[in-house]
């Protein structure tokens, strides 16, 4: 708990540095930024023009960083060097036997995710040198998007992806890193390549279709594109979220309907939640109408002795269909509104002070409930108690009653405060009642 405690201060201390010099389209573990910003930015460099993409990923990037390059790379303090370095010696336990770790940076550390992005800072740069822009040809420079270990490389010329791949491969050997030759492929987003149309990222499936006149983009100027650019959810994370819920519902066969429900609410939601900013409604209607099946069969093996329309009386609340009892009701996929997200500026950060922007920002987040975000923005994104901000998905965020009433929801008794603040201000009150 020590060490741990330790490296949270020390990424205290480096993590405003770096977001500093972080190039712009890196996503991946860095505050204020998600999945979400880096597939719009995605759909910003070719919503207009296909591309030629090279999907690449980093075969043991946490486990192959180079130990020396990274640290010379960082380059701070000594007193931090030393530290950093003797986490990185550390080794690894497996059972009782001690294994020396020779590169990588430490599975699960609180500092791991920091140090493979400034392992990986450059990235960007290294491939805007090889091809400098010209002013006869616009945004010839490849585009590269990057979330972690998994990046994205984009350009309408596919010689020019190929050398690409030749100087990601050359500079990730600096830091020990290569690519994994599995997971690397180049595509077209239009045009079938290599028996391929479209790639996945994050999760989501990128490709554009060929579409008539009426149903056609426009480019800037209101000429018509002839083609459309489509985010959806990708058919492996929708396969593994129906073969999730399968095994749910296999789990609790004998189970009553209100626990069901609550098993099964919060993996609806929050897989709704998530793809929710892409073009997902076709998507969440099938998912609904397979559930739908799934749960009439789950109901009729509890009853096998009864008739299909006694167990649809029985489970489902007409004329909504609801699969309900008492209060308790399942949420379903095609109930998640469609929000299109709003991608992150390049250069915006939340160390840059503008708490004001990063208020209105995190109040429109997928990341986050509707009245949280609501909440969030009306505070401009500080703690009621230290006005110190937040950071949605890292600080812990209480919802405080004002009057200590816990059924008095009222958005004017409530307020948003730190877990620590949050813990300040009730033993202050204790301490107020029991003098």
């Amino acid at each position: 708990m020590s060490d741990r405690a330790t490296q949270a201060l020390v990424k205290l201390a480096l993590e405003p540095q770096w977001e500093a010099r972080f190039e712009p389209n890196s996503y991946g573990f860095r505050p204020g930024r998600s999945c979400h910003d880096a597939l719009e930015a995605i759909f910003n460099e070719i919503r207009y023009k296909p591309k030629y993409i090279l999907d690449a990923d980093i075969a043991k990037c946490f486990d192959r960083i180079d130990h020396r390059a990274l640290l010379d790379k960082i380059d701070t303090f000594p007193l931090v060097r030393r530290l950093i370095r003797g986490w990185l010696k550390a080794g690894v336990m497996d059972g009782k036997q001690l294994f020396p770790t020779q590169a990588g940076t430490p599975q699960g550390g609180v500092l791991s995710p920091l140090l493979a992005n400034i392992a990986l800072h450059g990235l960007e740069e290294r491939v805007a040198t090889a091809f400098p822009k010209t002013r006869k040809v616009a945004r010839w420079t490849p585009a590269v998007i990057r979330y972690a270990d998994d990046f994205v490389v984009l350009h309408p010329d596919h010689d020019v992806i190929r050398r690409c791949k030749e100087v990601i491969e050359e500079w990730l050997r600096g830091m020990g890193l290569e690519l994994k030759p599995s997971k690397t492929s180049i595509s077209h987003t239009l045009e079938e390549h290599e028996g391929k149309v479209g790639f996945d990222f994050l999760g989501f499936t990128v490709r554009q279709f060929r579409v008539g006149k009426h149903h056609t983009g426009q480019n800037g100027h209101g000429q018509p594109l002839g083609f459309k650019t489509l985010i959806t959810p990708s058919k492996r994370k929708v396969t593994a979220h129906r073969d999730r819920l399968k095994e749910m519902l296999r789990a609790l066969r004998t189970a009553p309907q209100e626990v069901l429900i609550a098993r099964l609410n919060p993996v609806i939601q929050g897989w709704a939640n998530y793809f929710r900013t892409a073009v997902s409604k076709a998507t969440f209607s099938t998912l609904d109408d397979w559930l739908y099946w799934a749960l009439r069969r789950w109901a009729c093996r509890r009853h096998p002795n009864k008739s299909v329309h006694w167990v649809v009386t029985r489970y489902w609340q007409l004329p909504r269909w609801d699969f309900a009892t008492g209060n308790a009701v399942l949420t379903r996929h095609m109930e998640t509104r469609i929000v299109r997200h709003v991608k992150v500026q390049c250069v915006k950060s939340p160390f840059d002070g503008d708490w004001l922007h990063w208020g209105s920002r995190w109040g429109h987040s997928p990341d986050v409930s509707h009245s949280l975000a609501r909440m969030l923005k009306e505070q401009q994104g500080r703690c009621a108690s230290c006005r110190r901000c937040f950071f949605p998905g890292e600080d812990l965020i209480e919802r405080h009653h004002k009057d200590g009433d816990r059924t008095n929801n009222k958005r004017s008794n409530l307020e948003l405060l730190h877990g620590h603040c949050h813990d300040a201000v009730h033993r202050q009150r204790q301490a107020a009642d029991n003098p």
